[in-house]
C-alpha cells in the first residue's frame, strides 16, 4: 500500500524512474506473497533480491534529494530528462501556498508562468527522504520475513518422507540385515 502511495503521487510530478521502480517494486511483492501462499521459494528468492535492490533504490532517492554526494535535487534525473517536473509535494507539500504569476514580458508564451511557494510546513525534499525512509523500513521487514517462510519451506522439503519412505525401510518394520526372497509361482496356469 505504501507504493502504491508513492506511486500515486510520482505519477502527479510526472516522475518517470521513480514510477517505473514504484511499478517494479508492486509486481515483486504480488509476486512474493503469491509465492508465500502457493509455497514458491523460488518467487520469495526473487522477492528477496529485489528487496535488496530497492532498499539500494531508496538510499540513492534519500541521497539525491538530500544532494549527498554531487546530486542535486534541481536535475531532471528524475524525469529521465524527458521534462521539467519536479517532485509533486514541492508545490502541494502540508501548508503550502502557492502562488502563479504570469509572465508579463512580450514574447513569453502565454501559458508560461512562474510558481511561487511559500509557507510550506515541512520542505518538499524532506517528505520524499520520509517516503523513501518508511520504503526502507518496510522493505528490511519484508527480507526478515521472506528469509524466514524460505528457510520454514526449505525445511519442510527437507523433511519430507513419503509414507513408507525411500529408505530401504519402512517405519512399520525395523531394519533387516537380511532379506528373505521366495519365489514367486504363477497363480492359475495348470498343466
Amino acid at each position: 500500500l505504501a507504493a502504491l502511495e508513492r506511486q500515486i503521487f510520482d505519477f502527479l510530478g510526472f516522475q518517470w524512474a521513480p514510477i517505473l521502480g514504484n511499478f517494479l517494486q508492486i509486481i515483486v511483492v504480488i509476486l512474493g506473497l503469491f509465492g508465500t501462499i502457493q509455497f514458491r521459494p523460488r518467487y520469495i528468492v526473487v522477492y528477496t533480491v529485489w528487496t535488496a535492490l530497492w532498499v539500494t533504490w531508496n538510499v540513492f532517492i534519500i541521497c539525491f534529494y538530500l544532494e549527498v554526494g554531487g546530486l542535486s535535487k534541481e536535475t531532471d534525473l528524475m524525469t529521465f530528462n524527458i521534462s521539467m517536473h519536479r517532485s509533486w509535494w514541492r508545490e502541494h507539500g502540508p501548508g503550502c501556498i502557492r502562488r502563479v504569476v504570469r509572465p508579463s514580458a512580450p514574447g513569453v508564451l502565454e501559458d508560461y508562468s512562474y510558481v511561487s511557494v511559500t509557507g510550506c510546513i515541512i520542505d518538499f525534499q524532506y517528505l520524499e527522504v520520509i517516503h523513501s525512509a518508511i520504503q526502507i523500513l518496510l522493505s528490511l521487514i519484508g527480507f526478515v520475513y521472506a528469509c524466514y517462510v524460505i528457510s520454514i519451506f526449505m525445511e519442510e522439503e527437507d523433511s519430507f518422507d513419503f509414507i513408507g519412505g525411500l529408505d530401504t525401510y519402512s517405519y512399520r518394520q525395523p531394519p533387516q540385515e537380511h532379506v528373505e526372497l521366495k519365489p514367486v509361482k504363477p497363480i492359475g496356469r495348470s498343466k
